[in-house]
């Protein structure tokens, strides 16, 4: 794996702000598309997002790692927090056939996350979560 970043950031909204700068970094520096930069903030404001607003029980402050880098042509990311256990790859599939006003709420996510990288998985480790996600470039 060539070096990337690892980045430790509070269990705040305002800290995605520096997870996109620094992959939008990583990307120009690495010659990733505009498109494929664009898909990983997205993927990871996503999931940060989540474990932000759902996987804590308190408001204390927690640690979330964040770490990217490059293999040939694929991207890795690691993300590993110490929120409640959840494997978000047991979500079921999202209704996208139902009028909006019918569906759930939820899902769209990591239906999101699993469409656009190419590999995702979950794992417990020690009280921690830790998501392995990996992306293909093309």
């Amino acid at each position: 794996m060539e070096p990337g970043f690892t980045l430790r950031l509070d269990n705040r909204l305002l800290e995605l702000d520096r997870l996109a700068d620094a992959v939008e970094a990583f990307g120009e520096a690495h010659g990733l598309a505009a498109k494929l930069r664009f898909q990983v903030r997205l993927v990871l404001d996503e999931l940060l997002t989540n474990i932000i607003n759902y996987g804590y029980g308190d408001d204390g402050v927690h640690s979330i790692a964040v770490a990217m880098g490059q293999k040939g042509r694929r991207l890795r990311f690691v993300i590993e927090d110490d929120a409640r256990p959840f494997d978000p790859l047991t979500a079921g599939a999202p209704d996208l056939d139902s009028a909006v006003e019918q569906r759930q709420i939820g899902g769209l996510g990591i239906h999101l996350v699993r469409t656009i990288m190419d590999r995702v998985a979950y794992e417990r480790v020690g009280g921690t979560n830790r998501l392995i996600l990996e992306k293909d470039i093309d």
